[in-house]
């Protein structure tokens, strides 16, 4: 019999109403239990373990990162994979985060929610709950994870975790994968696409990266931004790195006081990376003569990254690495963008 942990952070898919006031109100887990028998009915046993007080997504940070990924390293060899209940508002940071945490990992780390919270009779939360567990223990002929990485599962898709962004707050099919086609789609079976997971060597070791360094920001640029907007930014003390969110295929302003703005801000040591505003589609700089000063001024490009990832990996390497974050931060680490 498979094994997998669960570990549940909060968020809506835990939250139950309230006889009393009909309030909806996280659940302990012998309540959230109870509405689900089923996950201690099929051929995967599950264990559970929670945070202490549950949490809303929308206060997670870096330290909440850490705990998960270290429940993940601590029974990293007691259970064949993890599911991991999050709130959507974030789930995207957070699961982006553990996929750069995580090195070398060799088997499934699956997050997923709920729309609808448990208590709630039309509630997403079974469906999605169920199939991440089955995902988790889903093993080959040969014994070996079928999708050993770190992914998020919603409605009837599995993405990279590191790929997603939330596109709404209303559907059920709440994340998508702009730039990576799903690993997996689920409807009577579940059809896995193999040739599009990432496989890490499973003789390596399992390492955990925990140091972050938050100091950084995202520069969304918009017709009429004004210099003193953008020079209080690029000086606010302490700051390392700046997710620059640029027009079309990576492109900007021409004005000459962005170009030595940013010159001036990379010249302190400041990593500054080009992401497109769009959803879809990539930064080609050079493309065209509006990103070319972006080149001159040293900014980097993120090709399809996603804002999520591109945070996360940039707060990481400036924890773990900060000698090397520049030269690492344009490379693709364990599939969260496209380089051509």
């Amino acid at each position: 019999m498979s094994k997998v942990l669960l570990i549940s952070t909060g968020g809506t898919i835990t939250m139950v109403r309230n006889e009393a006031t009909q309030a909806l109100a996280p659940a302990d887990i012998e309540t959230f239990k109870a509405f689900m028998p089923e996950l201690f009915a099929g051929s995967v046993h599950v264990d559970i373990q929670a945070f202490s007080p549950l949490i809303d997504s929308s206060d997670v940070n870096p330290e909440c990162w850490v705990r998960i990924a270290r429940m993940v390293y601590d029974h990293y060899d007691d259970y064949d994979g993890f599911v991991v209940l999050h709130g959507t508002d974030t789930m995207s940071y957070s699961a982006s985060a553990l996929s750069f945490m995580l090195q070398n990992l060799s088997k499934p780390v699956v997050f997923t929610g709920s729309q609808l919270p448990v208590g709630v009779l039309r509630s997403d939360a079974k469906e999605n709950l169920l199939t991440a567990i089955e995902i988790a223990a889903a093993k080959d002929d040969e014994g070996n994870a079928i999708v050993p990485e770190v992914t998020i599962y919603f409605e009837d898709r599995l993405f990279r975790a590191n790929r997603t962004t939330k596109r709404n707050a209303e559907h059920f099919s709440a994340f998508n994968s702009y730039n990576y086609p799903a690993l997996a789609k689920a409807g009577v079976h579940i059809t896995y696409q193999p040739h599009l997971v990432h496989y890490s060597d499973p003789k390596e070791p399992l390492i955990l990266h925990t140091s972050f360094d938050c100091n950084v920001a995202v520069l969304k640029l918009f017709p009429g931004i004004q210099q003193p907007v953008v020079r209080a930014l690029l000086h606010t003390r302490g700051l390392k790195g700046v997710v620059l969110e640029t027009f079309g295929a990576g492109n900007a302003p021409t004005d000459k006081w962005l170009y030595r703005e940013l010159k001036a801000a990379v010249d302190r040591g400041i990593i500054i990376v080009n992401k497109t505003q769009c959803n879809t589609g990539s930064v080609e700089m050079g493309l065209y003569a509006v990103s070319l000063n972006l080149m001159k001024a040293g900014v980097i490009s993120g090709y399809d990254i996603t804002t999520e990832a591109l945070l996360t990996k940039m707060m990481l390497l400036l924890g773990e690495n900060p000698e090397h974050a520049k030269e690492l931060i344009g490379q693709d680490l364990c599939g969260e963008m496209t380089i051509d």
